[in-house]
């Protein structure tokens, strides 16, 4: 509520203001036909912060110029076609839905654009072709105009900083993500871990899209994205390692009747501890937590072909906590390297880090992207059936609205939902609408008095609009004060084609409403559905492919699909502990998967076949999993896996033992958690 009512959200409130105005001025002052649409965009490329708001201006500004490109080639040649125009648009616009999906990041709204654009552009065109050209030079210069003053308003008086935003959310992750590796790792079982595990996973993704905006950030002192990118990684391998070391102890505790040995027990204080209170101290630091390793490297027993269940158990707890702590250790040093806004690394190791991949693989829903633009398409071809066939004139604005509002909500699994608060702040609009047209607007003389009159109106709804949950409603007021109605060169008493146009908003965000119903009944279902089949149909694809594996690029993946499915359980109002524990299973089992491709790899040929075996039959198990039903894995599978272990036990290599028995202990507490009897005589 603070946020909502105090300063920063009135100043945010002002600047909108000013941004109008200052749009609205420049569209006066050289005479463009339609003014409005300057006034309009000032408040759709809005942002509290500095960086956000110019990053989201050079997207508008690239889309905008590629829409109009688009509908000036295709008009003019199909104008004579209407069925065919038709299709080129809506084909237009599904493909640029299409896009916008895949990328996944702030940049994906240039595609949308860019769709929608040649929408605003052509359909105005339809009676008046010859003109198309005009139409789009003025429709991107009115755009572009409100893009710049709405980016130079909010970036030069008291702009907000993404670079401090950024390092103040990873400040508060660090601390977060430290607490719950703490939780994870405590011999007696914590609370709300779930809920935790959510929330780390939601807090890297969120890091994520913050970063995209950094280079365009005004402020001196900016983190590398390089940096961010490392941090991020780091962060990634928190939740599998943390789940690990937990699952691990939890088996050791039930083998023992409810306790661990002494010595175990004051480790795992020991890294609570270092937890809970880290070093502010660089040096200090990586001595503490070289400590930490090492007494967890004198804990491990050697791998050997005697070695039992237990044994190996033990194994996989001291490795994996070790391989916390290091990640631990990394994220606090890359936050040192990110506050001390320098390119020289602070240490080797985070020169190390530094060195690895710029760019974060994320989850691609093509399956989505696919529904998406095919709705879109759908909503713009039906809608200009209905338009061409009523005779209606005002129907082209209603049927492009339609388009634009399934293109723009095309990501998300109820459309409906933000589309129905179009219609109530739409409907708002129209009053208030009224209200400056009938009331105010006769007796104002002038463009002092007009930014007068509008001054309450504006930075009263600018201000909400710095509330997402009110976003949605005020924003539509915000557009229903920029109508052609009310801002003109001079002002026109027409009420018809006032209450024509409101009409026509309103039918078109109707008509969006009811195609995203027929089109999307089930959308969350789906999603939920689509989410979770990528996981398997990814492991399934990488369990026994050659070349080297790539875990990172496995484990951001996974964790942007956790991501992904923690607000949809949420509401579908489930508790979300069991699917997104399975997911988490399912991106430990692709870490295993990862460490005996590379195994396999540095072995000399003929002596990774039980490995193959192995990966074959993860491969065959989740490439048939479904859904709706998922079964467990066949026992079959059980048996090659402790036939592997029992072989490479006994590997005349240390460190072929070593890392074969890990990877294989791993694989085998994903996929067969209630099995805990390992038979050596299995190989």
């Amino acid at each position: 509520m603070k946020e909502r009512l105090g300063w920063p959200a009135a100043l945010f409130g002002i600047k909108c203001f000013l941004a109008a105005a200052l749009a609205l001025y420049i569209s006066f002052s050289i005479g463009l036909e339609r003014p409005y649409w300057a006034f309009i965009t000032s408040f759709i490329v809005a942002q509290p912060m500095a960086g956000a708001v110019i990053s989201k201006a050079v997207y508008r500004v690239m889309g905008t110029l590629v829409g109009a490109v688009v509908s000036v080639l295709i008009v003019p040649p199909l104008v004579n076609a209407p069925e065919l125009l038709t299709l080129a648009i809506a084909g237009w616009l599904a493909f640029c839905v299409f896009l916008s999906q895949l990328d996944g990041t702030p940049r994906s709204y240039m595609f949308v654009l860019a769709g929608y654009s040649a929408c605003l552009i052509a359909f105005p065109a339809f009676d008046a072709p010859q003109s198309i050209f005009d139409l789009a030079s003025s429709r991107v210069q009115e755009i572009t105009i409100g893009i710049l003053s709405g980016s130079l308003v909010h970036a030069a008086i008291l702009p907000g900083s993404v670079a401090t935003m950024v390092l103040h959310r990873v400040a508060a992750i660090l601390r977060d993500a430290e607490r719950w590796s703490r939780d994870a790792i405590s011999i007696d079982p914590v609370e709300g871990l779930a809920e935790e595990r959510r929330r780390l996973a939601q807090d890297v993704t969120e890091v994520h899209h913050l970063s995209t905006h950094l280079p365009y950030d005004l402020s001196r002192r900016v983190p590398r994205v390089r940096t961010v990118r490392a941090l991020q990684d780091q962060l990634s391998l928190l939740l599998p390692l943390g789940a690990a070391v937990d699952d691990r102890l939890q088996m050791m505790k039930a083998a023992r009747g409810g306790d661990v040995p002494p010595e175990i027990a004051a480790l795992i204080a020991d890294v609570q501890a270092w937890l809970e209170n880290p070093e502010k101290d660089l040096e200090r630091r990586s001595a503490s937590a070289a400590a930490l390793i090492e007494h967890c490297a004198q804990m491990e027993p050697e791998p050997g072909a005697g070695m039992d269940w237990a044994d190996m158990l033990r194994l996989s707890l001291f490795s994996r906590l070790a391989d916390l702590i290091a990640a631990h250790r990394d994220c606090r040093d890359l936050y040192d390297q990110m506050t001390s806004y320098s390119r020289t690394p602070v240490n080797a190791r985070i020169a190390e880090l530094l060195e690895g991949r710029r760019v974060r693989e994320v989850h691609r829903d093509y399956e989505g992207a696919r529904q998406g633009a095919f709705n879109a398409f759908i909503t713009l071809v039906v809608g200009c059936a209905l338009w061409i066939g009523s005779g209606w004139k005002d129907g082209a604005g209603a049927t492009m609205l339609a388009g634009i509002f399934l293109a723009i909500y095309s990501s998300h699994d109820n459309p409906r939902a933000p589309i129905k608060g179009w219609v109530a702040g739409t409907i708002a609009a129209s009053m208030l609408g009224a209200l400056y047209g009938y009331a105010i607007m006769p007796r104002l003389d002038g463009f002092p008095m007009l930014m007068a009159a509008f001054a309450p109106s504006i930075i009263l709804l600018g201000s909400a609009m710095a509330s997402p949950t009110l976003a949605g409603y005020v924003m539509p007021a915000l557009l229903g004060l920029g109508s052609p109605a009310l801002l003109a060169e001079s002002y026109v008493d027409d009420f018809p084609s006032l209450v024509n146009g409101n009409l026509a908003q309103l039918v078109g965000i109707w008509f969006a409403a009811v195609m995203a119903g027929l089109l999307l009944p089930d959308g969350l279902q789906r999603a939920i559905r689509r989410t979770i089949s990528a996981g398997w149909r990814d492991i399934a694809n990488r369990a026994n492919v050659a070349g080297r594996p790539d875990v990172r690029g496995w484990i951001n993946r996974m964790l942007d699909r956790i991501a992904l499915l923690a607000p949809r359980l949420a509401v579908l109002g489930k508790d979300g502990g069991a699917p997104l524990y399975d997911a988490l299973r399912d991106l430990r089992t692709g870490i295993s998967i990862g460490e005996l491709r590379q195994l396999r790899l540095d072995l000399p040929p003929g002596e990774g076949l039980s490995l193959t075996r192995v990966l074959q039959g993860v491969g065959d198990y989740y490439r048939g999993l479904d859904p709706a039903a998922p079964a467990p894995a066949r026992p079959d599978l059980l048996q090659d896996i402790d036939g592997a272990i029992a072989e490479f036990a006994a590997n005349p290599d240390p460190a072929v033992r070593r890392g074969a028995i890990l990877a294989l202990v791993g694989l085998r507490r994903n996929l067969f958690a209630d099995s805990i009897s390992y038979r050596r005589a299995a190989a």
